[in-house]
């Protein structure tokens, strides 16, 4: 299990700043776009941060965060029982069981297959008492570009993998996410990304947007902006 080591009063205090600056960033772009104020939520990305950054965070009112990594965000719920982890990152079908006894939501389903490991991976931990909720919020990750390099789901298959998390006995259909090629117009892949969850019905939601681009996320109508480096600071090396 991954130890919460002290974290010095200069750091949380740094991490409490730079979590503010970055809500007054929402809320700014918030009312650029007209939105009403509080309706972004913020999801700090933790990603080889250590468990003390997330512990200060969570002192001060963050109840959740995203990892990309499946054995490192595992490690960090086991040492944070408190605190919840989206899962963002590409998921192995083969990790599919353990994600599914930590994580509170699932942001990245790109495929058929993986939605039936998790829904299984679900009923499976709280069989055996692993996990207490029997729903798994998930999101489907859009491809714009239809890059399987990239992860996400290609257009062609969007209906089908949509359809299979939103049939499965222990996962909701929650939304989508996604994450803009390379090179591409941020606000007009989040303006594609809104479009399509707009047609998946009522209560979706779309998580979009990072901390180059939150602004343009937000505009385009983001529901939540997933942001790292604006809130811890550089990545320390893996």
């Amino acid at each position: 299990m991954t130890e919460i080591d002290d974290v010095a009063p200069e750091r949380a205090a740094e991490l409490r700043a730079a979590l503010a600056r970055v809500k007054d960033r929402v809320s700014d772009a918030e009312r650029a776009a007209g939105r009403e104020p509080g309706s972004v939520r913020l999801l700090p990305v933790s990603k080889f941060h250590p468990v003390g950054d997330i512990a200060a965070l969570a002192a001060a009112g963050v109840e959740s965060f995203g990892e990309n990594r499946e054995q490192e965000a595992r490690e960090k719920a086991a040492a944070l029982p408190g605190v919840k982890f989206h899962m963002i990152g590409q998921i192995q079908t083969k990790k599919a069981n353990s994600v599914a006894r930590w994580a509170a939501v699932v942001e990245s389903v790109d495929s058929v297959r993986l939605a039936g490991k998790l829904d299984r991976g679900v009923a499976l931990a709280v069989e055996r008492g692993e996990r207490a909720e029997g729903e798994l919020p998930c999101l489907v990750q859009w491809s714009a570009d239809g890059d399987p390099e990239r992860g996400g789901v290609p257009d062609a298959d969007l209906d089908a993998v949509c359809a299979a998390v939103a049939d499965a006995a222990h996962l909701r259909l929650a939304g989508l996410m996604c994450v803009p090629p390379l090179g591409a117009d941020a606000e007009e892949t989040f303006t594609r990304a809104r479009a399509i969850v707009d047609n998946l019905g009522d209560g979706m939601i779309l998580s979009a947007g990072m901390s180059a681009d939150l602004e343009a996320a937000v505009a385009a109508g983001s529901d939540l902006v997933r942001v790292g480096t604006g809130i811890f600071g550089p990545r320390p090396l893996a």
